[in-house]
């Protein structure tokens, strides 16, 4: 799981008996949970050569290792607060979208340098299923800032997230799918090729349209 700093300090903020885990803030944090059919000592081995070589190639700046079951649920109360903590603080600007696993971190890079060009000091609650490259990269209004108010500037953000997904070769939706505001901006993104094959689909499984009529073909 990928979770942004920004993602850790809203967690901490609003409940604050979840301890930041590290001695200073982290640009992104990934949280790996490794499962072994052999022992917890095989476990650690693997998971240490694997940090290490990691660190060697410069990839991870810090590590923190559970030593318990209870500090591995710990860890993911972090990950799992996250969409509770966005509630307490405002509303914010959802996405929920996909890239290739190797274009994620290029693709967080320039779209948030894009998102603060048109709109400086808006902050990026960025977190997601890193292994399939589903992210929600969701942008919340700069502190301070009325949250109704910078949801005006929801159809800019969304063509600015949504192009660059589009760059990135990604989808618009991922696990949530399309659902309706994004219908007319699927049109935008995939081709004819594309959207014939999906109402060929569409006709294949559901040939009377019993399933979820009218809401995207």
């Amino acid at each position: 799981e990928l979770m942004s700093e920004m993602c850790l300090s809203l967690v901490t903020t609003h409940y604050p008996q979840l301890r930041y885990p590290f001695d200073r803030p982290q640009p992104q944090v990934v949280l790996l949970e490794l499962s072994d059919n052999e022992s917890e000592d095989h476990a650690r081995a693997i998971f240490e050569a694997l940090m290490e070589t990691a660190f060697e190639a410069g990839v991870v700046q810090d590590a923190v290792v559970a030593e318990s079951v209870q500090q591995s649920r710990d860890f993911w109360n972090l990950r799992e607060h996250i969409p509770l903590a966005q509630v307490d603080e405002g509303k914010n600007i959802k996405h929920d979208i996909a890239v290739p696993i190797s274009r994620i971190a290029d693709f967080i890079d320039t779209t948030d340098a894009l998102i603060q060009q048109a709109f400086p000091g808006a902050r990026m609650v960025t977190f997601g299923h890193l292994g399939d490259g589903n992210l929600h990269y969701n942008v919340s209004p700069p502190a301070g800032q009325s949250h109704d108010a910078f949801l005006g500037n929801s159809e800019a953000i969304n063509l600015i997230v949504h192009d660059s997904v589009h760059a990135h070769r990604g989808s618009i939706s991922a696990e949530h799918g399309l659902g309706q505001l994004k219908r007319e901006e699927n049109r935008r993104y995939k081709s004819e090729v594309e959207l014939a094959m999906m109402r060929a689909i569409k006709q294949a499984l559901d040939p009377q349209g019993l399933m979820n009529p009218g809401k995207v073909i």
